[in-house]
C-alpha cells in the first residue's frame, strides 16, 4: 500500500503482480509511442521524467479498495510538490472481474460511486478558496484540502480513444500544476494548439465540447472527469456529498 515511481518499477517487475505489471506496461506503451503520440503533452513529459507516481488498488467496486485509494490520495498530496512540475497520481485498478458487457454508462456510474465514497474518507474540511458547489465555475474535487483535475479512463472506451484503457484507471493531477498551464499563459495556449491537434488525430470523434479552461464561467471541471463516447454529459453533477451535507446543516 503504497506509492511506485517509474524508475522504482521499472527496477522491481518482480515485485509486481502480473496484473500490476501488465496494467503499467499497457501505460507506459502509451506514453512511449511515438507513431501516435498521446494527446496530454504534461502528461507524457511527466511520465519520461519519472514525475508521475503510480498506486495498484483492487476491485473498483468494493468498499475497502475505496478506503485504500484515500489513503494512496493522502499519501501522495504529501509528496506531491517535491515530484516535479508535471506531477499526477495515476492509479491503476484490478478490473479483471468486471464483466467485459459493462458498457461506458455503467463505468460512469461506477467513477462517481467511487469518487463518492473516497470523500467520505476525507478527514479535512474543504478548503475554502475552492466552492463546495459542483454546479460553480471553480469547483474541483478536492481531498486533505488539495484540489484535483481528476480523469478517467475504461476498458468501454473506443471511440474516444484517449480515454480508454485495458484497466479501470483514475489519475489525479494537483491543480497546483496548472499555474503555469492555463488560459492566460503562452505555455497553456501553445499545449491547448497541440492537444487539440493530437486529439483529433487520436480520437475517432471530434473533442468533447466540455474540454475547456479551468475558471471560465461556461466550464464545468465535473464534467471533464469522465467523458462520453459522444458530445453529451450529464444534466448533474454526481458528486453530490458536499451539497447533501450542507443542506442537512441548513435544515
Amino acid at each position: 500500500m503504497f506509492l511506485c515511481s517509474k524508475s522504482w518499477i521499472e527496477e522491481n517487475k518482480k515485485e509486481l503482480d502480473l496484473w500490476k505489471l501488465s496494467a503499467f506496461e499497457h501505460f507506459s506503451t502509451i506514453m512511449t509511442d511515438k507513431k501516435k503520440p498521446y494527446p496530454c503533452v504534461p502528461g507524457i513529459q511527466g511520465f519520461s521524467k519519472d514525475m508521475l507516481r503510480f498506486g495498484f488498488a483492487g476491485d473498483p467496486r468494493l468498499e475497502e479498495t475505496a478506503k485504500h485509494l484515500s489513503i494512496l490520495l493522502k499519501e501522495y498530496g504529501e509528496i506531491s510538490r517535491d515530484t516535479g512540475a508535471y506531477a499526477s497520481l495515476v492509479v491503476l485498478f484490478d478490473s479483471r472481474s468486471i464483466s467485459t458487457e459493462t458498457d461506458v454508462e455503467d463505468y460512469r456510474e461506477l467513477f462517481w460511486n467511487l469518487l463518492n465514497k473516497v470523500h467520505k474518507y476525507d478527514e479535512e474540511p474543504w478548503p475554502e478558496n475552492i466552492p463546495q458547489y459542483p454546479d460553480h465555475h471553480e469547483w474541483e474535487f478536492c481531498f486533505d484540502q488539495e484540489p484535483y483535475f481528476t480523469f478517467c479512463a475504461t476498458p468501454a472506451h473506443s471511440l474516444r480513444k484517449s480515454r480508454y484503457f485495458p484497466y479501470f484507471l483514475m489519475a489525479f493531477q494537483p491543480r497546483w500544476v496548472f499555474e503555469e498551464i492555463n488560459a492566460s499563459t503562452t505555455l497553456g495556449s501553445r499545449l491547448k494548439t497541440i492537444i487539440r491537434k493530437r486529439l483529433v488525430d487520436y480520437d475517432q470523434i471530434s473533442p468533447h465540447p466540455d474540454l475547456k479552461w479551468y475558471g471560465q464561467e461556461d466550464n464545468y471541471e465535473w464534467k471533464q472527469y469522465f467523458l462520453s463516447e459522444d458530445e453529451t454529459s450529464p444534466s448533474k453533477c454526481p458528486f453530490m456529498a458536499i451539497k447533501n451535507k450542507l443542506k442537512s446543516l441548513r435544515s
